[in-house]
């Protein structure tokens, strides 16, 4: 059965959230025949697909792009599309006619998009637009030029009372969830317990009500660096490379193809 918003708002302290990154069909399909609840279609392709230092540089063409491959892998997961950098920040007019692109041009169900108070006005006008929007606080990507790196947010006590308070705000604009990056884990849990929306967390500890994971991060793919909150569930990276040894061996042995692999 397909998960709609409405659902994921009802799972928030029932049962745990599973969220994974997708960025084409191949991967897509493989998460949601895994029975994932939510695929989001990350501007960490910029990252992991793209291999550039940072998410900033992908544009919303190529997040439609990439998310339009991702739901032709899906039958049953929610799809959520990252608004990336300077997709939203500008006016909420140009907000709502970015998301409304996204949602139109790919078939997703929603958007995300980072920050807090200051992007209420935007938040509101997306969602009266018919589109629903996913939050996302603590380490927020985009800000990485503010933040200077990536290490954890509101570990101080005026950082993690603005974090708890964005919660707030972000709930009262309308949003159906929200993501908690790399934030301390009892902060996590209370904002967890103080807003009615569920929390799905990253980096956060075990109170959220869901987890998310990176595709390619979380299978072993992409090694260029390892966040501390990822668990390798796989190493498909050195299964993949110990393939292609084997390949070239046989080819210039030749050992491949045989008769089983040619036409006779």
């Amino acid at each position: 059965m397909a998960i709609t918003v409405p659902k994921i708002k009802e799972m928030k302290a029932k049962e745990k959230i599973t969220m994974i990154t997708a960025y084409d069909y191949t991967s897509a399909r493989i998460a949601d025949e895994a029975g994932i609840d939510i695929i989001l279609v990350g501007d960490s392709l910029a990252m992991v697909m793209q291999g550039k230092n940072s998410t900033i540089p992908v544009t919303v063409d190529e997040m439609i792009y990439h998310a339009k491959m991702v739901r032709q892998g899906v039958r049953n997961a929610l799809i959520v599309v990252d608004m990336p950098f300077m997709s939203y920040q500008a006016d909420y007019v140009e907000a709502v006619r970015n998301a409304g692109r996204i949602l139109k041009e790919t078939g997703c169900d929603a958007v995300k998009l980072e920050g807090g108070r200051e992007f209420v006005p935007t938040i509101n006008s997306i969602v009266a637009a018919g589109i629903p929007v996913m939050g996302h606080l603590g380490l927020t990507p985009q800000s990485i030029n503010i933040f200077g790196s990536y290490k954890a947010r509101g570990k101080d006590e005026a950082e993690a009372n603005k974090i708890k308070e964005d919660a707030r705000f972000l709930q009262e604009a309308g949003v159906f969830s929200i993501v908690l990056e790399s934030v301390p884990k009892q902060l996590a849990r209370e904002i967890t317990e103080s807003v009615k929306v569920p929390t799905i967390g990253i980096g956060a500890g075990v109170h959220t009500d869901g987890q998310v994971l990176v595709f390619h991060d979380m299978l072993g793919l992409f090694d260029d660096f390892k966040p501390k909150f990822v668990k390798r569930y796989a190493h498909l990276k050195k299964d993949a490379v110990d393939g292609i040894k084997e390949y070239i061996k046989e080819v210039k042995n030749g050992e491949f193809p045989t008769d089983e692999h040619s036409y006779l």
